[in-house]
């Protein structure tokens, strides 16, 4: 058996140069340095009074950008500094207490919750949109649905299903017919939202020449892009023009769904999920007040404008989007 192949790119990623210090500790040196490495710092003022550290899903890195930004435009004296290393970093980051906003795009586990806790960190859970994980095939592929039951027969490891031909479909261009599965990597909440929710938790992912994992969402994109032969995941937020989107059912016979916002919000879509901002405890001060403005009005139109489920119905004003 083959070792799973990964990609070293964290395009959302920079090298973190605060290092050692606190939440809402920085320096005005750490935004020179940081306003020449991409999606490091988004709003770049020459100094800011505050300065708010955000890390964790690069699911929810466009979406954590845009707030960041708009946030900024209104508020010039505070800063956020977004990190999208993956769910998980962002949670070893809060139970390590180096972090003011955790996000994820799934719940803390038990365990992670009591390391927290022996920490002395109390994980506080912040409901702040609705997302829902869509299969991308190539635009060639003539598939129009797939089962929750054959995505685990096509990317777990006890799974029989390694062929195009095997689901009765023939792709122009992919030549044996093979597919080649393109993943996430073991950091992100969402490779760990597919094993739960498609592969029950029982069996790891194929590994072979014929599978990759990526850090970014939008590599998984580019590579179904690319390859008539390819399958791969990512959130809703991530739509593209270049690639096809699978509806998705339970299983044969049962209702077959769109991804859309409205059957994320409603959890009719088979692969729904929640998007969540972890704190230490209740947050306070000017985290509290960013975390109350994303869910507010504003902070949820900017949700629904970028393609993910806002938390309730709400009529969005053009003023309000960034």
């Amino acid at each position: 058996m083959f070792a799973r192949n990964t990609t070293a790119r964290q395009p959302f990623c920079p090298p973190n140069t605060n290092s050692g210090l606190p939440p809402m500790k920085r320096f005005a040196l750490f935004l020179l340095l940081a306003a020449s490495i991409p999606c490091a710092v988004l709003a770049k003022p020459a100094r800011a009074d505050t300065i708010i550290s955000n890390k964790g899903s690069s699911t929810l890195h466009h979406l954590a950008q845009a707030w960041a930004s708009a946030y900024h435009q209104a508020h010039p004296e505070v800063t956020i500094d977004v990190r999208s290393c993956g769910s998980n970093t962002g949670i070893s980051a809060l139970i390590n207490n180096s972090v003011d906003l955790a996000n994820s795009s799934r719940p803390l586990r038990p365990k992670e919750i009591a390391e927290a806790k022996r920490n002395g960190v109390q994980p506080v859970q912040h409901l702040v949109a609705y997302d829902a994980l869509t299969i991308h095939v190539h635009p060639a592929n003539p598939l129009k649905w797939i089962s929750t039951p054959f995505l685990a027969e096509i990317y777990g490891e006890r799974g029989t299903v390694n062929s195009w031909g095997q689901l009765g479909v023939m792709v122009p261009g992919c030549l044996n017919s093979r597919m080649h599965l393109v993943g996430r990597q073991s950091s992100s909440g969402t490779h760990d939202y597919f094993m739960d929710a498609v592969l029950a938790g029982k069996q790891d992912f194929k590994h072979g020449l014929d599978s990759v994992d990526v850090a970014d969402p939008e590599e998984v994109i580019d590579l179904v892009a690319k390859n008539p032969c390819s399958i791969g995941y990512v959130g809703l937020g991530h739509e593209s023009v270049r690639t096809k989107v699978l509806d998705v059912s339970h299983g044969n016979g049962v209702e077959i769904v769109t991804a859309s916002m409205e059957n994320a919000a409603s959890n009719r879509y088979p692969l729904s999920r929640p998007l969540f901002i972890y704190t230490n405890g209740q947050p306070r001060g000017e985290v509290e007040q960013y975390l109350n403005w994303i869910l507010s009005t504003e902070g949820q139109c900017i949700v629904q404008k970028l393609g993910y489920a806002p938390i309730r119905a709400l009529p969005c004003r053009e003023e309000s989007k960034p």
